[in-house]
């Protein structure tokens, strides 16, 4: 699934093409995504410039004129720029297409991704009730010490828990505890200051590099050029079950937690 870095890499990567440009139409081929396209959306678009691209969590928000268009790439979606016509791959869904030629085409083969227009984003139903962005200078370790206190739930999906903290998925939930040498199931509650400090620490690191390299590519992610990401070159721990872990030579572990695969070194992790 496309997470924050992923969000983060096409938001950058469209930035420098679209923003200050004007939105022609909106053409939709499949309305049927995770929520049914309203058919009015495309109308609420026409003529609309785009001001800035913006990012809450894993939605892109592609700011005009009177509000926003928030996307979401659902599991497997993506969105590139195209500066002349091609033709349509498959589950090519829909286009943003710009005055004076080049679209931006979204592509989404399981169609859980979204499409929703905003006045006012930070009302959304979607954004607001979502935690700090982790990146930002609101997550701390005195504020996840703080929504960590007297919790029973484990690290792990208390990191992956929107309200708490947005944007930190799976792959890289995985990936910050090894770094932050802390089991993924461990309690929150029960976790020092020191360690939710290395925590935060580890958070912060695996996003920026990331986002640095590009994203995770997996299966179907590409960024807003169309090229892949590259941090999957630098997973320690996630998908490396049985592998030996790069600190220590012990085997990598899965497990599952709240129905997604865990991985985790029993040696470097307590």
């Amino acid at each position: 699934m496309p997470e924050l870095p992923e969000v983060e890499t096409t938001r950058r990567g469209l930035e420098r093409l679209i923003v200050g440009r004007t939105i022609e139409t909106l053409v939709v081929r499949e309305p049927r995504l995770r929520w049914r396209v309203p058919q009015s959306l495309p109308a609420r678009l026409e003529g609309k410039r785009i001001s800035s691209l913006g990012r809450r969590g894993k939605y892109l928000l592609i700011n005009v004129t009177e509000g926003s268009l928030l996307v979401h790439l659902g599991m497997s979606g993506h969105l590139r720029f195209l500066a002349a016509p091609e033709a349509l791959r498959v589950h090519d869904h829909v286009d943003v297409r710009l005055v004076g030629g080049g679209c931006v085409r979204f592509n989404d083969p399981r169609r859980f991704g979204s499409l929703h227009f905003a006045a006012h984003p930070e009302r959304h139903r979607l954004l607001k009730d979502l935690g700090p962005e982790p990146l930002g200078e609101d997550f701390t370790v005195d504020y996840l010490a703080e929504t960590s206190r007297g919790r029973r739930v484990a690290i792990k999906q208390h990191l992956m828990n929107s309200r708490v903290v947005v944007g930190v998925g799976n792959i890289y939930a995985s990936e910050a505890l090894f770094r932050a040498g802390v089991h993924p199931a461990h309690a929150a509650g029960r976790i020092s200051r020191t360690r939710l400090e290395r925590v935060v620490a580890g958070v912060r690191a695996v996003l920026e590099e990331a986002i640095g390299l590009g994203g995770t590519t997996l299966r179907d992610f590409v960024g807003g050029d169309g090229r892949p990401g590259y941090f999957k070159l630098e997973l320690r721990v996630y998908d490396r079950e049985g592998a030996a872990c790069e600190q220590c030579g012990t085997p990598i572990r899965r497990t599952v937690q709240g129905q997604r695969a865990s991985y985790y070194c029993p040696r470097c992790q307590r």
